[in-house]
């Protein structure tokens, strides 16, 4: 089994890790209201989903 013959030094490490970063979620508009949606989902806002109603947001807010 191979075995390091030195320390890999904090600097050496840390600059191997440098790519792995956290990216931040792509938001894009929704086409009926315009708020931000993350893709593949359902708005929030307007409660639709490619062009459709699939939740019926007036009947959530009078409940």
């Amino acid at each position: 089994m191979a075995v390091p013959f030195r320390k890999v030094s904090k600097m050496r490490k840390r600059l191997r890790r440098t790519h792995y970063k956290i990216s931040a979620n792509t938001l894009t508009k929704c086409p009926k209201c315009g708020a931000d949606v993350r893709p593949h989902r359902v708005c929030p806002v307007c409660g639709t989903y490619k062009g459709k109603e699939v939740i019926n947001k007036n009947e959530e807010t009078t409940k």
